[in-house]
């Protein structure tokens, strides 16, 4: 017995044009274009088991995209753009605690010799980094391991 019928995905042309061109970019994260490629074969036509064996997804991955898109189509392009219409949802959880300012502060402060902050070392530990960002209140609490998280990811 079949399934829920698969949502229509129809596509103005300069939907498909912009899918088409996203494809196509070179600085593009593969995960959004196999999100385009998947809403353009829903656009022709195919069924999501199709677009699973075509792009080697999981069934849920395709009907997820196909449905997303829909219910985003109703937006107009100018102010939401293709990419951004195939990114992720914002996840849910604690919000981060550590600001953008904050990380900036804590960056150029690793870039800081720590000679000139009067410790007794040349390069800077995660423990140093820990201690001098309270001493200077840049945050009220951080673990070393969470600073040194935090320099990693720049």
């Amino acid at each position: 017995m079949p399934g829920p019928k698969a949502p229509v995905v129809n596509l103005s042309e300069m939907e498909r044009e912009g899918l088409e061109k996203l494809i196509k970019r070179r600085q593009v994260g593969q995960q959004i274009a196999i999100r385009a490629r998947i809403v353009l074969a829903a656009a022709e036509g195919q069924s999501n088991q199709a677009i699973r064996d075509k792009y080697k997804v999981t069934l849920d991955t395709a009907r997820l995209w196909r449905t997303r898109w829909t219910q985003l189509q109703d937006i107009a392009l100018r102010d939401l753009s293709i990419e951004e219409r195939l990114r992720d949802a914002p996840r849910p959880g604690k919000p981060a605690q550590i600001t953008a300012d904050q990380r900036c502060q804590i960056e150029a402060l690793a870039c800081e010799k720590p000679e000139k902050q009067g410790r007794p070392i040349t390069h800077w530990t995660a423990r140093e980094i820990a201690d001098e960002l309270k001493k200077r209140k840049i945050v009220k609490n951080i673990s070393s391991r969470h600073a040194a998280r935090l320099l990693k990811r720049c």
